[in-house]
């Protein structure tokens, strides 16, 4: 077994472990709905969102987060910059879905890095 197999049976194993760091959760990407995949999802932030000196909108704030998933829990998909990805907020489904803009997404054998944002109150 080459290090690379090694390192893709770790993506579930370790990574994705739900006991360890993963969760369950439900995506909504590109018109299909990914039921109860592990997900690790970090550093949900506020930041003041940017003001420009014609925008009077006070209040909102900038929500940044990373997503770490398997591109095969997502049928094999890579999400593309500039779309839109929602994601439950309980384990095991239901709750409320946030939705989220793609800032960028980068695949390193099989492992999805995705960085998101969205507009808060």
């Amino acid at each position: 077994m080459s290090f690379k197999d090694m390192l893709t049976d770790d993506i579930h194993n370790v990574f994705l472990n739900v006991d360890e760091f993963a969760e369950k959760r439900t995506v909504e990407y590109d018109g299909e709905r990914y039921e109860d995949i592990p997900i690790v999802l970090s550093g949900l932030k506020e930041k003041d969102r940017h003001q420009l000196v014609s925008d009077h909108v006070q209040g909102l704030f900038l929500v940044s987060s990373v997503l770490h998933c398997a591109r095969d829990d997502l049928g094999g998909k890579q999400p593309e910059k500039g779309t839109r990805i929602r994601i439950n907020d309980k384990e095991g489904g239901g709750g409320f879905f946030r939705e989220f803009y793609i800032a960028s997404s980068v695949c390193e054998l099989g492992m999805l890095r995705v960085e998101l944002e969205a507009i808060d109150e």
